[in-house]
């Protein structure tokens, strides 16, 4: 069978969201996997997807994610699907509750043994895992561009000497700018990508939310400073992250390992999440518009001093 030339692995989760209003969405599709796979496939890309699903996962789930990805990684375990409350306060705060007992196999595998051989053969992989799992996804992906993104659940004080054992065993690292001050006590940003690049990184892009991403490479004079693409309407936080990290990844590839253009390609996948309830539908995805918000974001990259 083909293979794809992205592949993204972490979980795939059914999320039920109440918002602030109390208006609910039941039985949505959620997990980080599918948000970064969509996050690529608004460029084009058809990625494979490694994860485990559950014996209930509703058949309109399938469906889709048969739909809009490669699906030879996805494995059936005998235990219920995973599924998680996600409750939304005013000022953008989420909790996560999950509602199954059985979670820690769709939260920390499938194990890299685990993925189809055709997916051997991919150049992109996004992993989102903590920083123990690195090495073994590195050597089952020798040749591959990995993106990796570190797990929240990882991402907290005291993480530090394995966090940083882990930066020069993949090309791009991209945590969220809370979670990396967590691990090195740091709060300025520019202090967080220094002290990664400082550490062995080879390329971070930080994760700043509303204040978008700010971008360093081992090799580049400064740092780079994009805004966050600015949408008539957000409706759904969730996901972004992962979104970006796909859409960074599918950039990084495309433009032979330009960091400002797979940022932007980051930032055009993260804003279309933002828009919709859920994993993002990558067909509504109109090729004109795209192009206009990668153009919007490219002219407003500001560049820092090293």
């Amino acid at each position: 069978m083909d293979c794809p030339a992205i592949v993204c692995v972490d979980s795939i989760i059914i999320d039920d969201i109440v918002l602030p209003d109390g208006v609910t969405h039941m039985g949505v599709l959620g997990g980080g996997v599918t948000h970064a796979a969509a996050g690529v496939a608004v460029w084009g890309e058809r990625p494979g997807i490694v994860a485990y699903v559950g014996r209930d996962l509703p058949g309109s789930i399938r469906t889709r994610l048969a739909r809009d990805f490669d699906v030879q990684g996805v494995i059936a375990l005998d235990a219920p699907q995973a599924r998680a409350w996600q409750v939304f306060e005013w000022d953008g705060r989420r909790t996560e509750i999950f509602r199954v007992d059985v979670l820690d196999p769709f939260l920390d595998d499938p194990p890299p043994g685990q993925i189809p051989a055709a997916y051997e053969a991919a150049r992109g992989l996004h992993l989102l895992r903590p920083a123990d799992d690195v090495a073994g996804w590195r050597a089952r992906f020798p040749d591959a561009a990995i993106l990796w993104e570190p797990t929240q659940q990882f991402m907290v004080e005291g993480r530090l000497p394995q966090f940083r054992a882990a930066l020069p065993l993949v090309d791009v690292v991209s945590p969220n700018s809370l979670e990396a001050g967590l691990v090195y006590g740091l709060d300025d940003p520019a202090d967080l990508v220094r002290a990664m690049l400082d550490d062995g990184a080879r390329v971070v892009a930080l994760r700043l939310g509303a204040d978008g991403s700010l971008l360093g490479g081992a090799d580049q004079p400064g740092l780079i400073r994009l805004p966050a693409i600015p949408v008539a309407q957000l409706v759904d936080q969730t996901g972004a992250g992962n979104a970006y990290c796909g859409g960074f990844l599918a950039g990084w590839l495309a433009a032979g390992g330009d960091l400002l253009a797979a940022a932007c390609c980051g930032g055009v996948s993260a804003s279309f999440t933002i828009e919709v309830t859920g994993v993002l539908d990558p067909s509504t995805v109109r090729p004109a518009e795209r192009e206009r918000r990668r153009a919007w974001l490219a002219g407003r990259a500001t560049i820092l001093s090293a």
